[in-house]
């Protein structure tokens, strides 16, 4: 239950479940993507990445100046998925 309180915690924002939403689709994005659909400035999200890479949430490849992310681990999507029809806030 530990690992999935942590889990939770680190994909509890707006902009980091829309990000793996994001990802889920697209498979691998680099920052300038994620922020360019996502309408967000690139240090904020810079930082909801880093934080979600350290958690193991996200993967991260470098190609030249640029850093891919991509999904870890893709079950994530349906935790997020059976959250979504939970309907708990009503």
């Amino acid at each position: 239950m530990e690992n999935a309180a942590y889990t939770l915690k680190a994909i509890s924002n707006g902009t980091r479940l829309c990000v793996i939403a994001l990802l889920a689709e697209k498979e691998e994005m680099n920052v300038s993507q994620l922020g360019e659909e996502l309408r967000c400035e690139q240090s904020l999200l810079s930082h909801h990445l880093t934080d979600m890479r350290a958690k193991g949430i996200l993967n991260c490849r470098r190609d030249g100046k640029n850093c891919y992310y991509s999904l870890k681990n893709k079950q994530i999507v349906q935790i997020i998925d059976c959250i979504k029809t939970c309907n708990c806030a009503e």
